[in-house]
């Protein structure tokens, strides 16, 4: 395979059919030896290079990528520093199982996200390959240290596919179709999404639906199925991401902490994809003011390769050897690109998904002024929603954006995500939104 880098380019090209001929190739042999349960899009994307946020594909087509691989390659696709922060390691040393023996990374970085974190220091962290995985800690240790075994979740909630994360993921039926009963006692409660309500006027009062939802756990869950004394911790997403990029309403993380406060439960927020400077702040739960007990981390923190960490407070993290751990997690060479990527979001990439999707958001508002068929516009810095009238117009709308040279990708049923590399220019967001506009006009 060719291994130059694609030219600096304004504008998508797209010069074949899509898929190409090469392309097509290799979807057939996917076809034939990779897990068919893969859930990608209708679109066939296959990926051969990227730079920044430019993906070429097989067969030379250039794209202008407002996905970043979901939400993971949050310094652009082989951004120059990251490549060679992995090359000088990965020429180091590649392995040696930080569960077993010691190397300066795993300290190194468990020491800065300490400084980083919304959890309260001192932290301690577990290193991870993944988000599932981080979640799963999570888990084992809310259990481990509250002696409970009950957990609350929220409908239409992501937090992986392994069995323990499994039991709170309700973002799809086909996510749990064929596996039976859930590994974990886990309740769900609808989570409050200030577009599509799902409380009554009684449950809300006067707080809208951050009220619904709290009133729901406490007046209804743990007056009926739920004892909070049995409760272990309360899984939540600042933002939702599968669920279609719902942001908390103002109120509700706090009432969240609040509730964990007064009854010995512990707060654990998922910020695997909203979080490593996502939503212009290095973790949603900041626009919120709000600490959790623990956070599980995953996806941008390693601009593409893959680690995962569950960071908790030191006092919960304080079981014994052989209680959890992990061959390959923790890596160097992933913590090498983690460490490098922190040193990129805090150099001004924060800043820039800040500002840069403000100017985008704006856009989009302005693109839903023009299009009825766009409902709501909604999210934090570059993790961005835009819902739509019909399920069946978004599938088409994303299909149409990529014959154009845009990759996109639906979350929920509704609804477009805009989760681009965090160095997203506003001349790429000038461009994206031309190719979005003529999109939707195709479409309607």
């Amino acid at each position: 395979m060719s291994t130059t880098v694609i030219a600096p380019a304004k504008r998508p090209e797209i010069k074949t059919a899509l898929p190409g001929p090469n392309g097509k190739k290799i979807i057939e042999a996917d076809a034939k030896f990779v897990n068919p349960a893969y859930p990608r899009p209708s679109f066939k994307l296959v990926a051969e290079r990227g730079n920044g946020v430019w993906v070429e594909d097989v067969d030379g087509n250039v794209f202008l990528d407002c996905n970043a691989g979901v939400a993971v390659c949050s310094t652009g696709h082989c951004h120059p520093e990251v490549v060679k922060a992995i090359q000088e390691q990965t020429a180091q040393l590649i392995h040696m199982c930080g569960t077993d023996y010691y190397y300066r990374h795993m300290p190194q970085l468990a020491e800065k996200l300490d400084a980083i974190v919304p959890v309260k220091s001192p932290t301690r962290t577990h290193f991870a390959n993944s988000g599932t995985e981080a979640v799963e800690t999570a888990l084992k240790l809310a259990m481990h240290a509250t002696g409970r075994e009950k957990f609350i979740g929220f409908f239409n909630s992501f937090h992986g596919r392994t069995l323990g994360s499994l039991s709170l993921t309700s973002s799809k039926a086909a996510q749990r179709k064929g596996f039976k009963r859930q590994a974990l006692d886990v309740v769900h409660v609808p989570y409050p999404n200030e577009f599509r309500n799902p409380f009554s006027a009684a449950d809300c009062g006067d707080g809208g639906a951050s009220q619904g939802a709290l009133h729901w756990i406490e007046e209804r869950l743990f007056k009926t199925t739920t004892p909070p004394e049995e409760v272990a911790a309360i899984v939540v997403e600042a933002v939702q991401g599968e669920g279609g990029y719902v942001p908390a309403p103002k109120d509700f993380l706090k009432g969240l902490r609040r509730i964990c406060d007064e009854h010995g439960i512990l707060l654990i927020v998922d910020e695997v994809q909203s979080g490593m400077g996502r939503t212009g702040k290095m973790f949603a739960c900041e626009h919120y003011d709000v600490h959790p007990d623990i956070v599980c981390i995953a996806k941008g923190i390693g601009s593409g390769l893959p680690i995962g960490a569950c960071v908790a407070r030191a006092d919960l993290m304080d079981w014994k050897p052989g209680a959890h751990a992990s061959t390959f997690g923790g890596n160097p060479v992933c913590i090498a690109a983690a460490l490098k990527t922190i040193e990129l979001l805090e150099g001004g990439l924060i800043k820039n998904a800040a500002e840069v999707g403000a100017y985008l958001k704006a856009g989009l508002e302005k693109l839903q002024q023009k299009h009825d068929c766009i409902k709501d516009v909604r999210g934090f810095g570059l993790m961005l929603g835009v819902e739509f009238s019909t399920a069946e117009l978004r599938d088409r709308i994303e299909s149409a954006c990529f014959e154009r040279g845009l990759i996109i990708l639906g979350a929920g049923t509704h609804t477009i995500r805009w989760s681009p590399p965090l160095i997203l220019t506003k001349e790429n967001v000038d461009v994206a939104l031309e190719i979005f506009d003529d999109a939707i006009a195709a479409c309607i």
